[in-house]
């Protein structure tokens, strides 16, 4: 299996090299990928593609901080998130959160003394008795969800959604509005059970 592998990146890296080096010979010189080749030496660039816009470049750069750094403008409250959840999200985690087969329980606080998940594999990991930052529920739902659209909901939706489960776990009041204000400031149950990794493995790890 690791030969066909190897064998097919090197075929694509050769059409690459040629469709670069073709595209530079076309227009009466050798291209800068083929004249690297003939060197011996890796191209720095191959000739192919464009430089992203910004527009599209805004599209992927979703992700959010534990601090809240990257939340969009918007808001939401649970009665918001309680119909999105009912018509988005429970056909796989069910109506009050309980999971459904294959689909993981997003709701449930126990056991709210200790953190005894280590030395009792039995226990379900939830959204309420798990999850260290509120913030990282916003990413996840806003990137991930639904299974079948990810990327679908608004900003106004997903923070409805994160205001239901947050509530439905109770962590937060009912009528708790959550934006890019307060979500951050939301303390979760497990905040203290985790610690930064402040490890360092040298440049590209840091």
């Amino acid at each position: 299996m690791s030969r066909v592998v190897t064998v097919a990146a090197r075929a694509a890296a050769a059409a690459l090299l040629f469709a670069a080096g073709a595209g530079g010979a076309a227009c009466g010189g050798e291209g800068p990928a083929r004249t690297a080749a003939r060197a011996g030496e890796t191209p720095t660039r191959f000739g192919v593609g464009r430089r992203a816009s910004v527009a599209e470049v805004a599209a992927v750069d979703l992700d959010v901080n534990p601090a809240g750094v990257g939340l969009p403008p918007g808001q939401g409250t649970a009665a918001d998130g309680a119909a999105t959840y009912a018509r988005k999200c429970a056909a796989c985690h069910g109506a009050r959160g309980e999971g459904i087969a294959r689909y993981p329980r997003l709701v449930g606080r126990e056991p709210r003394e200790g953190f005894p998940f280590g030395n009792d594999p039995s226990l379900v990991k939830t959204v309420g008795n798990y999850w260290s930052h509120s913030t990282t529920l916003y990413d996840y739902v806003r990137r991930a969800m639904p299974l079948t659209e990810p990327g679908s909901l608004t900003p106004h939706e997903v923070y409805g959604v994160v205001a239901w489960l947050l509530a439905e776990n109770e962590i937060i009041p009912r009528d708790a509005v959550m934006d890019a204000r307060t979500l951050p400031a939301v303390r979760m149950p497990a905040r203290d059970r985790f610690v930064p990794d402040t490890r360092r493995g040298g440049r590209e790890l840091r």
